[in-house]
């Protein structure tokens, strides 16, 4: 049986202003995806996801963007989103928010970083759903208060959340984790 590659989403802030070292930080992560031999999967859009496709595309990784636009140009047009380094790009036409879950759920693991609302609603969708989660932090926004969301969570679902301020180490333990703790998925749960 042929193994999948395995899909590393990075989820994290599209607008802003960010610093250079976040902006440098979210490249190298993407570049330890490629180095990893994943695909990396963001919403296709600008900011910090963009700058870990650029990372990933460099290297010679495999890029896939899920777009909340119902094609090319309403992705540029009205949601002001690229398509440079981007090699699959997805069209939901299902807005920014409905485009959430088809992106978390097209996912292996989940990388977090900076972020806004957007991105809170990304991290609840995959730690619901068990999902493997990586927050880099360091980054800003949301993912540096991960860690005082979560007491307030209360709810058992399996997912298990790695933090790291490094991109290679966060990618590197991420992945040793997933391969130590295979996740189940509610769906592989409810199918058994």
């Amino acid at each position: 049986m042929e193994v999948l590659r395995l899909k590393v989403g990075v989820m994290g802030s599209a607008g802003g202003v960010f610093n250079e070292d976040i902006s440098a930080r979210c490249f190298e992560l993407g570049e330890a995806i490629a180095d990893a031999g994943c695909a990396i999967v963001t919403g296709g859009c600008p900011g910090l996801p963009h700058q870990a496709i650029m990372g990933c595309k460099q290297r010679g990784g495999l890029t896939i963007g899920v777009s909340p636009a119902m094609g090319i140009q309403e992705h540029v047009d009205r949601y002001g989103s690229p398509i440079d380094h981007i090699d699959v790009m997805i069209y939901t036409g299902m807005g920014l928010m409905g485009r959430e879950v088809i992106g978390v759920r097209s996912c292996d693991i989940v990388i977090i970083v900076g972020g806004r609302s957007g991105t809170l609603g990304e991290f609840s969708i995959a730690y619901d759903e068990g999902r493997p989660i990586g927050v880099l932090t360091g980054t800003g926004g949301i993912a540096d208060f991960i860690d005082d969301v979560l007491p307030v969570m209360k709810k058992a679902t399996g997912s298990r959340i790695t933090f790291d301020d490094n991109p290679r180490r966060l990618i590197e333990r991420c992945l040793s984790d997933y391969h130590a703790n295979p996740p189940r998925i509610r769906e592989q749960e409810a199918a058994l």
